[in-house]
């Protein structure tokens, strides 16, 4: 691979700044969102932390003055719909915030890294509003914030300029299934993602046709039919390129089928999964946008590592260096 940023160091980190600051603004105008600050780590007997997938090991440290464990968030999913409650947010309006995680089995490669920054956002919905319709007028509204984003950056940096497809694609898991039937999971994103330019694929978590999920989701704060990831083509990896993870959250019915289906009826005694069932928590819409990712797309880089300071083994810093990405 021979690759040249279009940006140096200082101009990078300049341009970090600028795409961070202005998607903020964008974002928080878009879904009429309130910037409030929000937890690193929680106490994992509230249920607050994120199971992602389910398998993910979250960090874990022993606070001395309190003598217990609290655990590095891995998402703020549940945090932000608890915190909607708290603070008094009525119906169509929300909150959004800096999350900062550690994902300690990630697997490292140029879109992955052990640090994790994204932008978590909940807003609180209706239960008319908790339908497809809905959550595909949402992800417009974000998915406009990105264009908006794109085109700052490209009037402030002319060699990161890009142009993005006007409208966003909606795809099912279920239709990707029928159209690449031969196709594994992230063949078919890459296929739809570079025939369309910017795909939604909703419904991810019940399984398909051929027995299993398009991809893991916890079963507990996603509905899974009223889910889905934006997914971009990036040329410059030549691959579909996840930029967020959003849906409707789990109401009393879909929590409860969930957890069945994953036999974790278990989480249904901790307080978050009591205060949907008994009504004490608001109906969301919510998602992270990964704040790296969306530099990274923007500012047009070959690997996470440019837009980001993390580690990295000795061996992919000198592999990268020689390809011509510079690491932070």
């Amino acid at each position: 691979m021979q690759y040249k940023s279009a940006l140096g160091l200082i101009e990078t980190e300049q341009a970090i700044k600028f795409v961070k600051d202005e998607f903020e603004k964008e974002l928080a105008k878009a879904l009429n969102l309130t910037r409030v600050s929000a937890p690193l780590f929680v106490e994992p007997s509230t249920g607050l932390n994120d199971n992602l997938n389910g398998v993910e090991r979250a960090v874990k440290f022993d606070v001395l003055t309190l003598n217990k464990d609290v655990e590095i968030v891995q998402s703020l999913a549940k945090w932000k719909r608890n915190a909607l409650a708290k603070y008094g947010f009525s119906a169509g309006s929300g909150l959004y915030t800096d999350m900062n995680a550690i994902r300690r089995d990630e697997t490292l490669d140029a879109i992955h890294s052990v640090y994790v920054d994204q932008w978590d956002w909940e807003k609180i919905i209706t239960r008319e509003e908790r339908k497809l319709s809905y959550l595909k007028k949402t992800v417009k509204s974000v998915y406009k914030a990105i264009k908006k984003t794109a085109a700052k950056v490209g009037a402030k940096y002319p060699a990161v300029a890009r142009e993005l497809p006007k409208d966003i694609t909606f795809i099912s898991t279920a239709m990707l299934e029928k159209e690449y039937p031969d196709l594994s999971r992230k063949e078919r994103e890459n296929a739809a993602a570079k025939k369309y330019g910017a795909i939604f694929v909703y419904q991810i978590g019940w399984d398909l046709k051929d027995g299993a999920p398009h991809d893991g989701r916890a079963a507990d704060y996603d509905d899974w039919k009223l889910n889905g990831d934006i997914v971009l083509w990036y040329d410059i990896l030549g691959i579909a390129f996840e930029i967020s993870s959003m849906g409707i959250r789990v109401d009393e019915k879909s929590l409860v089928k969930q957890l069945k289906k994953r036999k974790e009826n278990f989480k249904l005694d901790n307080p978050y999964c009591q205060d949907i069932i008994n009504g004490r928590l608001p109906l969301t819409i919510g998602g992270g946008i990964g704040q790296s990712r969306l530099c990274m797309f923007l500012l047009r880089k070959a690997h996470i590592g440019e837009v980001q300071a993390s580690v990295w083994s000795e061996e992919d810093i000198a592999k990268y260096q020689k390809q011509g990405i510079n690491l932070l």
